[in-house]
């Protein structure tokens, strides 16, 4: 598990949910449809980390 990757895309799933929480505040459809997409970007990291920690877990 890397845990300098979890960071990250915990980081950025913050990141994406005040931007999309901007996005809707202001009506920046632009703003809010990038802050969804980060959260699903950090979704898709902690995937990759949580398969990562699977494989070896199956190897160990």
């Amino acid at each position: 598990m890397s845990i300098e990757e979890r960071i990250d895309a915990t980081a950025k799933n913050i990141e994406g949910k005040v931007q999309e929480a901007v996005g809707e505040l202001t009506g920046n459809p632009e703003d809010k449809a990038e802050g969804q997409a980060k959260q699903v970007e950090a979704q898709a990291q902690h995937v990759k980390e949580n398969i990562k920690d699977e494989i070896k877990a199956r190897i160990d």
